[in-house]
């Protein structure tokens, strides 16, 4: 529902790149000011962040894929009625 599913953008052999887009705007804008500051001061996300810049991908493509990792935390924690600890148990 936030549009941070990766979107194909494929014709028949040919393989594009995937997008985001669709979804709310509201949660994805407050889902990207988090990202940044979790890229900064959180140490998993920011070692997720680290990983995938030293494979090579882009800037953009590191922040919607921890805004994604953030969402699927969010729901994880939701779901089992918890709340976030540095060390889960």
């Amino acid at each position: 529902l936030a549009g941070l599913a990766p979107i194909a953008n494929d014709s028949g052999a040919r393989t594009g790149r995937r997008s985001i887009r669709a979804g709310r705007p509201a949660p994805r804008r407050a889902l990207y000011m988090a990202a940044l500051s979790a890229c900064r001061y959180n140490s998993a996300l920011a070692r997720f962040a680290d990983t995938l810049k030293a494979a090579g991908k882009p800037a953009k493509v590191i922040l919607v894929a921890v805004m994604r990792k953030l969402l699927v935390l969010a729901n994880c924690l939701l779901s089992h009625d918890r709340l976030w600890t540095p060390n889960p148990p």
